[in-house]
């Protein structure tokens, strides 16, 4: 049997990992399951193909003396390889490694530099100059998505053609979990190649801005650029909102969330039946969508549809005025302004004129394509959930199973003699899934460097403790969207409960995923605990039109929920102004 908890090898050559980024995906452990057949098992090859792909290295640069050179797991929760993150930036011409750490880390304390681990190989110029075409043809020259719109045509074929899971034999189950591996590594690839050539975008742009001594324009050049998949389905709930508005809808809302999607079908009103139709466009369209939405063991919206309702219940108490077009407009026009006087600037320039046009073209361009192919892989996995589920529900039916999601306990290689003798397998799954759950609270550090620390160890979340910030008291963070906002304060740790959030109300969060997006538009702001300007939480709030500040180290602790606050965007702080 594979190792429980996950704990691969740390390696000695790159020996810096970090929660950054990974941790809005994942910020729980992953379930063996996926480690074993979905996430983990396909992004790790795809990301070493990505970074291959983008000339910076071959493969023989990866240390062979450890399985997982990017994306391993410790304690059962995922980390990113940063010293490779930050090699990237050495040998892509204008990146750099602190320019990777500005992405990814944000502004968090106590990061090891980069010089405390350079290697002699790292400076490389036959890649340096590989990793320089690469950038001219591949980033700034790049004009469409097509080959990630290809990935998505594929994908919506496999959605398509997906066949009823009650119907289909254990075997075939067990069979389909496994066999999509031919299309998640290259759509991981392709995910991590847009990430990096949207990193380099941002990083352009904030050397454009900069260079002609506007460096507070760099965000506002990549607000409100549209086509972001993360954002439509906001837009999408924000209609549905709006039809729940409707007194038979609304009254089936006030009736509260628990058993609303069966009390809907069933309603025989035309203006309910109306919003059923529409819930149920929406529900397949996004089915995939949820929070932690890349764990397979995660409840999605089209598995649990009560976690789409309990958001649009909130949104339909917010104004016509607060709608995410609306919001998103003003972003565009912020965009044009900016961009309008940077092209004042460097009027008497072309050639310098040009390269900000095709620069602020692929950063958008590449923030887009990053989304989407994020989206898309999402799609994939939730194809690996569906049968792993049915033959879950099919071990409770048999006695061997306690619940339908026991059966994310077990790895890949385990499922043919799952199928052979199940009933050997319940007391290996119930005991695994006791240790899966009090894992959640471990608090993994945010860095490693060199030794991975025991996980006895770690920081447990039920003892943690902060000071609370008093009136006046001000957290500093980094800026993620500008913009100023006083307003309440909500703490969420969990984007499982969207009726906690009032309109209006600022969201304070340890980290956001595309789950926590409609949660956005309710909201008048949004703080987390962590974050770059490359994360998640940023490019949405710009996309959205509100303010945000990331890398506000422990908000959720220091910030008293209730408390009223004003987040100014702009230059990344957030000020307690009256008590809870």
């Amino acid at each position: 049997m594979a190792e429980w908890p996950i704990n691969d090898a740390a390696s000695k050559v790159y020996p810096l990992y970090s929660r950054a980024n990974v941790g809005e995906i994942f910020p729980d452990p992953i379930s063996p399951l996926n480690a074993s057949a979905g996430f983990q098992h396909n992004l790790e090859p795809g990301w070493r193909d990505a970074f291959v792909n983008c000339r910076v290295w071959d493969h023989d640069l990866y240390d062979a003396a450890v399985d997982k050179n990017i994306l391993p797991a410790f304690g059962s929760y995922l980390y990113i390889n940063m010293s490779l993150m930050r090699l990237f930036g050495v040998r892509v011409p204008g990146m750099s490694a602190e320019a990777v750490d500005l992405q990814y880390f944000g502004d968090m304390p106590g990061i090891p530099s980069y010089e405390s681990e350079r290697r002699d190989f790292d400076t490389n110029s036959e890649h340096e100059a590989a990793a320089g075409a690469w950038l001219v043809e591949e980033v700034i020259g790049a004009t469409d998505l097509n080959e990630f719109d290809a990935d998505r045509k594929a994908v919506n074929a496999i959605r398509a053609e997906r066949p009823d899971m009650t119907t289909l034999t254990d075997q075939q189950l067990r069979e389909r979990i496994t066999s999509f591996d031919y299309i998640l590594r290259p759509l991981f690839q392709h995910h991590i190649e847009a990430s990096l050539k949207s990193g380099v975008g941002l990083g352009a742009v904030a050397q454009a801005a900069a260079a002609v001594g506007r460096p507070e324009l760099a965000l506002n050049l990549v607000s409100g650029i549209g086509d972001v998949d993360s954002a439509i389905p906001s837009t999408r709930l924000w209609a549905l909102s709006r039809i729940a508005q409707a007194p038979a809808v609304a009254a089936a809302f006030d009736a509260g969330i628990d058993g609303l999607h069966q009390r809907l079908v069933g309603d025989n009103d035309p203006v309910v039946a109306q919003f059923t139709a529409a819930l149920n466009e929406f529900l397949n369209d996004w089915d995939f969508r949820g929070p932690a939405e890349w764990e397979v063991r995660a409840a999605t919206w089209g598995v649990k549809p009560e976690l789409a309702l309990a958001t649009i219940d909130r949104m339909r108490h917010v104004a016509d005025n607060e709608a995410p077009e609306t919001k998103n407009g003003d972003r565009v026009a912020e965009r044009e302004a900016a961009s309008s006087v940077i092209r004042e600037i460097l009027a008497g320039d072309p050639e310098a004129t040009a390269q900000f046009e095709a620069t602020l073209a692929a950063a958008a361009l590449w923030l887009r394509g990053r989304e989407r192919a994020r989206t898309t892989a999402a799609m994939v996995i939730h194809e690996i959930r569906l049968p792993a589920l049915e033959l879950g529900r099919r071990g409770v039916a048999a006695g061997v199973l306690d619940t339908p999601e026991q059966i994310f306990m077990l790895f890949a290689d385990e499922l043919d003699d799952y199928l052979t003798d199940a009933a050997r397998f319940t007391e290996v799954v119930r005991d695994r899934e006791r240790s899966y759950l009090a894992l959640f609270d471990y608090e993994p550090p945010f860095v490693v460097a060199g030794e991975v620390p025991a996980l006895d160890t770690w920081q447990r979340r039920s003892n943690k403790t902060s000071t609370a910030l008093t009136p006046g008291e001000t957290i500093t963070g980094v800026s993620g969207c500008s913009g100023l906002v006083k307003g309440r304060a909500r703490v969420l740790t969990s984007p499982d409960d969207p009726s906690a959030l009032e309109p209006g109300e600022i969201l304070v969060a340890p980290i956001t995923d595309p789950s926590w997006t409609p949660l956005f538009v309710a909201a008048s702001a949004v703080v987390v605990n962590v974050g770059a300007p490359f994360s998640h939480a940023a490019i949405v709030s710009r996309e959205l039109g509100i303010p945000c500040v990331v890398s506000a180290t422990d908000a959720t602790t220091r910030i008293p929920d209730g408390a009223r606050i004003e987040v100014d965007g702009t230059t990344g702080t957030v000020t307690v102004l009256t008590e809870a």
